[in-house]
C-alpha cells in the first residue's frame, strides 16, 4: 500500500493545564506499558466531502485540543524514575497528529482484516527515543482515493487501559460532533494509593498468592523462550455466529460441574476455553505440557467501594488460569471454562489491594513489564505454550461518529506477538463474536481447523 505523509502536527490542550509531576499507580506500571493501536474506517457521503473535506483535519484537531483540557494527562510525558518505575509529567507537550494520503481504495483492503498493510495506516512509535520524548497519544488521518478515510490511534497503555482509552476516544468524537462533554475523567490516582509507600503491616487476610506476576510456563525441554519469540507470526480474524457462541456456552455448561456461584459460564469463559483448547491442539502439546492463559479483569466494580465513575488510568489486573495441555484436550470444554472462572473470581477488593501492596514491595518493576514489544526479552511472554485472550466485549468500540457518520469497520491495529488475542462483539449487534488472533505461522491453519470443527 502506497501512503504519502502530508503533515505532522502537535496538538496541545486549548487551555493550559496544571503542570506537575504525578505518581502513577502500580497497576499503570506493569504489563503492557507500550502503545496500543486501534483503527476506524469511514466512508463519508460525497456531498459531505465536497463541502467539508478541507475542514476534516481541522475539525479533528480542534476537538482534540478541546478534549485534552479535561484529559490533560494524555498531553504529558512519561519519565523513568528508578527501579523500573514511572512518573507522569503533566506539561501540555501535546499529542501527535499525522495526515496522510493513500493511492489505494477500500476495495484493496478486502474485509479489512489486520495485515502488514496496516503498518502504513497507524503512526509509528519510535521506541529508540527516550520515553520522555514519546507522545502518549498519536493520531493518523489517512485519505483514500475512493473517498474513504481511516483514523488510527496509538494510546499509551501506561496511562490508560481499555475502558479509559475508549472513554477518551468517545468524548473526543462527541466534541467533534459539536456536543458537550458527557463525563469528565476522574484523575486522582491516589484512590489506588499512587505514590504511597508500602504499608507498615499487611493484614494476613489481604495476603494473596499473585501467580500472575510470575513468568508463565516454558515449552517442555526448553530453558528459555528466545527461540519461540523469533518465530514468524500471522494474524487472523475469526468469526463466530450467534448460534456458534450459544453452542459453545451450552456445551461448557452441560459438560462440567455446576459453575461456581450458580452462575452459568459466560460467553467469554466458554469461547476463551475453546480458544485455549484449540491452541493446545494446534501447537501439538504433549499431555504433560503446562500452559497458562492470561485473563485481564477490570477491577473498577470489584473493589469496595467501587472506583469513582470515570476513573482514568489502569484499573485492570491480570490473572492466570493454568492447566496441563492433556487435561484441556481430553476433558470437556466445561473444564477449561471452570479454570478460567476460578481465575477471574480471585479478583476482589482484597486481591487488588494485595496486588498493589505486593508491587510496592518490589525492588524493581521491570520484570513485570511487557517490554518484549520494544525489543527486550525480559518481560513475560504469552506465546507458545501460553495464550492471552483480552475481552473487548463490554467496551463501546462501535458507532464512533466524528460528524460524518459511523465507521464501516473498526478493529485492533497491528499486533504480531504470538499468543496475543482479542475477543470483540460482532459489528452488527447480532450476537456474533470476532476473535483477533496472532499465532505462529506454523500453527495457524491447524488452529482454524480445530476452532471451527470442534464446535460441531
Amino acid at each position: 500500500m502506497a501512503v504519502t505523509f502530508k503533515a505532522c502536527n502537535t496538538v496541545r490542550p486549548i487551555e493550559p493545564s496544571l503542570h506537575e509531576r504525578v505518581p502513577l499507580s502500580e497497576l499503570d506500571q506493569i504489563g503492557t506499558i507500550t502503545h496500543v493501536p486501534i483503527i476506524y474506517f469511514y466512508r463519508p457521503q460525497q456531498n459531505w466531502l465536497s463541502h467539508n473535506n478541507s475542514t476534516m483535519a481541522s475539525t479533528l484537531k480542534d476537538s482534540l485540543s478541546r478534549v485534552l483540557v479535561p484529559f490533560y494527562p494524555l498531553a504529558g510525558r512519561l519519565h523513568w524514575i528508578n527501579n523500573g518505575r514511572l512518573e507522569l509529567e503533566c506539561n501540555d507537550k501535546g499529542v501527535q497528529f499525522v495526515e496522510a494520503e493513500s493511492t489505494s481504495s477500500f476495495e484493496d483492503l478486502g474485509d479489512f482484516s489486520p495485515s502488514s498493510e496496516y503498518h502504513h495506516l497507524v503512526p509509528k512509535v519510535d521506541y529508540s527515543l527516550p520515553i520522555h520524548e514519546l507522545p502518549l497519544v498519536q493520531v493518523q488521518l489517512t485519505r483514500f482515493k475512493c473517498g474513504g478515510i481511516s483514523i488510527s490511534l496509538n494510546i499509551s497503555h501506561a496511562v490508560a487501559d481499555g475502558p479509559s482509552a475508549m472513554h477518551f476516544t468517545c468524548e473526543w468524537a462527541r466534541l467533534a460532533r459539536g456536543e458537550s462533554l458527557g463525563m469528565a475523567p476522574f484523575l486522582d490516582w491516589r484512590v489506588l494509593r499512587a505514590g504511597e509507600p508500602p504499608l507498615a503491616l499487611v493484614p494476613p487476610a489481604t495476603c494473596h498468592v499473585h501467580t500472575a506476576f510470575e513468568h508463565p510456563p516454558l515449552l517442555l525441554g526448553q530453558t528459555g523462550n528466545t527461540e519461540e519469540r523469533k518465530k514468524k507470526t500471522t494474524v487472523a480474524i475469526l468469526k463466530l455466529s450467534k448460534i456458534q457462541v450459544e453452542t459453545l456456552k451450552k456445551t461448557a455448561n452441560e459438560s462440567w460441574g455446576k459453575a461456581s456461584n450458580g452462575r452459568g459460564y459466560s460467553r467469554y469463559e466458554s469461547v476463551t476455553g475453546h480458544v485455549w483448547r484449540s491452541a493446545c491442539k494446534a501447537r501439538g502439546h504433549r499431555e504433560e505440557q503446562p500452559t497458562a492463559l492470561g485473563v485481564c479483569v477490570d477491577s473498577r466494580c470489584r473493589m469496595q467501594p467501587p472506583l469513582p465513575k470515570g476513573y482514568f488510568g489502569n484499573a485492570t489486573l491480570d490473572v492466570v488460569a493454568t492447566s496441563l495441555a492433556g487435561d484441556l484436550v481430553s476433558k470437556p470444554l466445561g473444564y477449561a471454562a471452570s479454570r478460567i472462572r476460578e481465575a477471574i473470581e480471585r479478583v476482589n477488593d482484597e486481591y487488588v489491594r494485595s496486588g498493589i501492596e505486593f508491587l510496592k514491595r518490589q525492588d524493581d518493576l521491570s520484570r513485570f513489564q511487557d517490554l518484549y514489544a520494544i525489543g527486550s526479552e525480559k518481560g513475560p511472554f504469552y506465546g507458545n505454550p501460553n495464550l492471552g485472550v483480552v475481552s473487548w466485549l463490554s467496551l463501546p468500540i462501535y458507532g464512533l461518529d466524528f460528524g460524518w457518520g459511523k465507521e464501516v469497520y473498526m478493529g485492533p491495529g497491528t499486533h504480531d506477538f504470538d499468543g496475543d488475542s482479542l475477543l470483540l462483539p460482532g459489528p452488527d449487534g447480532d450476537g456474533s463474536l470476532l476473535l483477533a488472533l496472532c499465532l505462529q505461522v506454523l500453527h495457524m491453519d491447524a488452529f482454524k481447523n480445530h476452532f471451527y470443527q470442534d464446535i460441531l
